[in-house]
């Protein structure tokens, strides 16, 4: 890949990792089989994100757990259910809402560990296999439906889904729609595209539609951009597990700074955490590890729905 100014490149810094009895060593899942190639795997990181008082989440996708970490890097185990849980944000204080591979949207009460469905099904129809979400400031929640998309099969879906329950299918023809993130003036999504190697960039209109969606960022490698987060100059900051890097992209797309894994090159998702919202953390999936890396800039404030 060609620059015209050389990004910036740092290395991140290991901030935890799962303890050991957490992990469930030499078991295979039918969810490695299908994503890691029939590998075992003692856990697979995902879904970041940080409550009021900043401990951060985090679900286990072939295990179907979740597990809270507190500001010293301790871990507890919230939930465990026969799901395959990603994506993860908040609700209200008690709740987390979740993309599950398996089940379609869920939340579960961190108090409780009690998991329930929010949304199974669209016109009695499964899902594909949603993966990540974000709402905005309206209290729309926009999520990614990926499934097994990809070149071969570019049908995965972006939706949206009203405060009234209105879900709208917004795309319908994506090679394998992961992460999604907002510009800070909500008028732009950005959706990354794994399987395609992009990041489109989504203009939301006025009247509720899309229109002159555009490849906003190609990468390389073999495992496109995943998991997104935008700071409060707007700037995008890209989980590239391919290469194991976080692209932190100018709102133009021109690459600012690379971020290195210093612990394994599966790094899947990214989240603003600490008080004053300026340090990255990312799950590095294979390791079981969350890697960190002080910013210039906050992220910005991830949003909850009015209601819930």
């Amino acid at each position: 890949m060609f620059f015209l100014t050389p990004p910036d490149l740092r290395e991140t810094e290991v901030f935890t990792r799962m303890p050991d009895h957490f992990r469930r060593t030499q078991v295979r899942s039918a969810w490695a089989d299908a994503n890691r190639g029939g590998l075992p795997v003692d856990s697979f990181l995902e879904g970041p994100v940080f409550d009021s008082a900043g401990r951060l989440y985090v679900t286990d996708i072939p295990f179907g757990r979740i597990f809270c970490i507190d500001l010293q890097g301790a871990w507890t185990q919230v939930a465990e259910w026969d799901g395959e849980p990603n994506g993860m944000k908040f609700l209200n204080d008690r709740e987390l809402l979740i993309t599950d591979y398996r089940n379609g949207l869920m939340v579960c009460d961190i108090a409780t560990g009690a998991v329930r469905p929010y949304l199974e099904r669209r016109n009695s129809e499964r899902f594909k296999g949603v993966n990540d979400l974000i709402f905005d400031s309206q209290g729309n929640l926009y999520f990614t439906d990926q499934g097994q998309s990809g070149l071969h099969d570019p049908s995965g879906r972006l939706y949206r889904l009203r405060p009234n329950g209105t879900l709208d299918a917004l795309l319908t023809n994506v090679p394998s729609p992961n992460g999604v993130a907002l510009s800070p003036d909500e008028k732009v999504l950005y959706l990354a595209v794994t399987r395609g190697n992009q990041v489109w960039r989504v203009p939301l209109m006025d009247d509720g539609s899309v229109s002159k969606v555009s490849a906003f960022f190609t990468s390389y490698g073999p495992s496109g951009p995943d998991g997104l987060a935008v700071d409060a100059s707007g700037r995008l900051i890209v989980a590239n597990p391919g290469l194991g890097v976080a692209w932190v992209l100018s709102p133009k797309a021109e690459p600012l700074q690379v971020l290195q894994s210093c612990a394994g090159s599966s790094l899947t998702n990214v989240a603003f955490g600490d008080t004053d919202r300026k340090t990255l953390y990312a799950t590095e999936s294979v390791s079981g590890s969350i890697l960190r890396a002080r910013m210039p800039d906050a992220g910005l404030p991830i949003r909850r729905p009015t209601r819930a």
